[in-house]
This record gives C-alpha cells, structure tokens and sequence, in this order.
C-alpha cells in the first residue's frame, strides 16, 4: 500500500510499511506509534495473500504468535468478515486454528468454508513433498510450505519494548484488550475530547465511551495536576 492509499478504515495517511513498524514489526520505515493495532494486520494480511508479498506475511504471522494476547479480538473478527477476499479469510481461519488456545478468535475458525488453499501460486504441492508443512498452518484451510515463511523472534519487538512505545499497547496490557482500553488511550493523548469523538476514534459504542470517560476523569480529578 502506497503513501497516498486509503487503509481498512477508509483512512489516508501513513504507508503500511510505517504502521507495521508501529505495532512492532521489523521492516524498514519510520514507526508510527499511535497505529491502531487491528487494521495494521489486516491490511498487512491483505498485502500478504492478495499481493504475494511473503516478507510481509512472514512478519505478521510471526507478530501474532507473540502478541496475540493483546488484539483486540472483537475488533480483528469485525474487519476480517467485512473483508471480501477469500484468500485473506482463509489466513485467518488457519491463524485461529494455529491460536485455538485463545477462543476470542473462534469466530475467524469459520471465516473460510471451503477448498484447501496454496500459498504459493505455484510449486506449493512440489515443495510440501520436498520439506513438509509450515507446522502452524498445519491441516488448516491454509497449505504453506515449511520454511516460506520466516519465523524468527527478533523480527519483531518484545512485549517489554511494546509497552513502553505503544500507548495503546501499554493499556491493553494494564485493561485488557477491549475498546475500554482504546478509549483511554484516546482519553490520555486528547482529555478534553468530547465521548462522541472518542467513540468514534475507538470505533465503539457510545456507552462504552461515555462510562471510560467517567472513570479517566474521576482519576484524573482525584489524582489532580501531575
């Protein structure tokens, strides 16, 4: 995606190689740290499957495996169904099996009901005989090669490190992965917005908005100038 492409959210502005640094990825573009985390993967999975890009979906797959914990999985589920490409479902369905352990992402189980996929355009059959299935993707709607994709920890940031660039990582971390976190976050960068635009920057309901925003302001209040 181009400098001057339109993201899942419709949005212009930063190149996917600069928000996928912003969630923690190792690729070579200014980070831009306040990437809302969910539609940097899904866009990074769309440049993968639809685009053939492997190095991108090598650092994607290998980001989820370390940080899954801290997606919010409504969210993720909620672009990836509105997604129509079926190649980028069937990716997801076999994360969700590889993540199984984590059930907040049974949904995307199902976001794909058909045929086996290859990864490679061509040459996936001849390859799988040579060296075997990627273990992960093993007997999901996805077939992946062992060895197509990288999967090396250092290619992407450390929870530790995470916490300390990413605000709305941090929160996540101390809330829990939920747009209760997001709203905070928004709360933290601008306090005097008003609930509505924050709903709207955390992509919420209203009510889940307004009670955040009662509690960051009783904090904010009892704790006093800082």
């Amino acid at each position: 995606m181009g400098a001057n492409q339109r993201n899942s959210n419709g949005e212009s502005g930063e190149t996917l190689g600069q928000r996928m640094a912003g969630i923690g990825m190792g690729i070579a573009a200014k980070p831009g740290w306040n990437t809302e985390i969910e539609s940097a993967l899904l866009d990074a999975s769309i440049a993968g499957m639809e685009e053939d890009d492997l190095r991108v979906l090598s650092l994607l797959t290998t980001w989820f495996g370390v940080h899954h914990a801290r997606v919010n999985a409504d969210r993720l589920v909620r672009l990836v169904l509105e997604t129509e490409s079926k190649r980028v479902h069937a990716y997801w369905a076999a994360v969700a099996r590889w993540q199984a352990r984590d059930r907040r992402f049974g949904r995307l189980a199902t976001a794909y009901r058909g045929p086996r996929l290859d990864l490679l355009p061509v040459g996936t059959g001849f390859h799988v005989q040579r060296r075997g299935e990627d273990e992960r993707f093993s007997g999901s709607p996805l077939r992946v090669p062992e060895g197509t994709l990288r999967d090396r920890a250092s290619d992407v940031l450390t929870p530790e490190t995470m916490v300390l660039r990413h605000a709305g990582y941090r929160n996540r971390t101390l809330i829990g992965p939920t747009y209760r976190a997001d709203v905070w976050t928004e709360l933290e960068m601008a306090p005097e917005m008003s609930v509505s635009e924050a709903a709207r920057r955390a992509r919420c309901s209203y009510a889940a908005a307004w009670q955040t925003a009662q509690d960051f302001r009783l904090v904010k209040k009892a704790l006093g100038p800082r």
